[in-house]
């Protein structure tokens, strides 16, 4: 049997469903998803198998406006990601047409080398008329030349099994690049980071903005099988350590709580899950943050 493999880079707006579509396609959840904007800062790699080919998904950070060496270092991880690919998919939301973001996303990828694959997938087609998604898919195609167009509702799994079909076709013939059974190549570490970096995210998203960041700072392995994790989460001012703890630490607790659940369900093990917080004013302009996230700091330079 002829065995295919290939990096596939999902790349959109910030919450135009990457994340989602990756843990659809993935079977697992490897990529964080909240409602909120800007949540993926590294390139999550998912990998789904689909007969003899192995699909390496890259989940970019969604494409946007930067402001910030952070945000500067996002959109540069996104574009890398793309670049690295050997099959772009744009993913645009049907409900939101054609938007600024998805014309800044279109002429980048005019500017990407030629011959490349670059499929177009419409998400979230549940949200409108058929008639509507019929005028945007023309539109879409009409200006940029898509090899493919795909509709899809990656949250209900619509569509989503011939876009992977499809791709796993279109895969350069290759060994596979990772083991059968590994479905992300992110240490666990991180994943671990990210799982409660997640649940920060959902708890305080009125009250909390984007300035925190989750690092596990040792791993324990322990001989009943269980492992202790302590993780640090680095916030940028006084006030944002006492949104997180809460009163009387009942905030920090139910986080904690939440996160060590789904560690537990992803591991299949016990987990000792303890957080810190601590307040570090510039952790935004720090090299070793960007380190942990999976990111590159110089990408970050105005």
């Amino acid at each position: 049997m002829t065995t295919r493999a290939g990096f596939i880079a999902l790349i959109g707006e910030p919450n135009a469903g990457k994340s989602t579509l990756t843990n659809r396609m993935v079977g697992a959840k490897v990529s964080i998803v909240t409602h909120k904007v800007q949540t993926t800062r590294a390139r999550i790699r998912g990998v789904a198998m689909e007969g003899e080919s192995q699909l390496v998904f890259v989940d970019t950070p969604g494409l946007f406006k930067p402001k910030r060496r952070l945000d500067r270092a996002m959109v540069a991880a996104a574009w890398g990601g793309a670049a690295d690919a050997d099959i772009i998919v744009l993913l645009i939301e049907a409900h939101r047409g054609i938007s600024e973001g998805v014309k800044t996303i279109l002429a980048g990828l005019r500017e990407l080398p030629k011959g490349r694959k670059i499929a177009l997938a419409i998400n979230k087609i549940d949200r409108v008329q058929p008639d509507t998604l019929l005028a945007l898919t023309q539109q879409m195609n009409e200006a940029f030349p898509f090899v493919k167009t795909f509709m899809i509702s990656a949250e209900k799994g619509r569509g989503v099994d011939d876009l992977r079909k499809w791709l796993a076709q279109e895969l350069p013939e290759s060994p596979w690049l990772y083991p059968e059974d590994q479905i992300a190549d992110l240490p666990l570490r991180m994943i671990a980071a990210e799982i409660t970096r997640e649940k920060l995210t959902l708890r305080l998203h009125q009250e909390l903005p984007y300035q925190l960041t989750v690092e596990t700072e040792s791993w324990e392995e322990r001989k009943d099988g269980s492992a202790r994790i302590d993780q640090i989460v680095y916030v940028a001012r006084d006030g944002h350590k006492g949104i997180i703890l809460g009163n009387k630490g009942e905030t920090i607790k139910a986080i904690s709580k939440a996160a060590r659940e789904e560690l537990e369900e992803f591991l299949g093990r016990k987990i000792h899950l303890f957080l810190q917080v601590k307040v570090r004013a510039n952790w935004l302009e720090e090299k070793e943050r960007y380190s942990e996230m999976g990111l590159d700091f110089r990408d970050g330079n105005t």
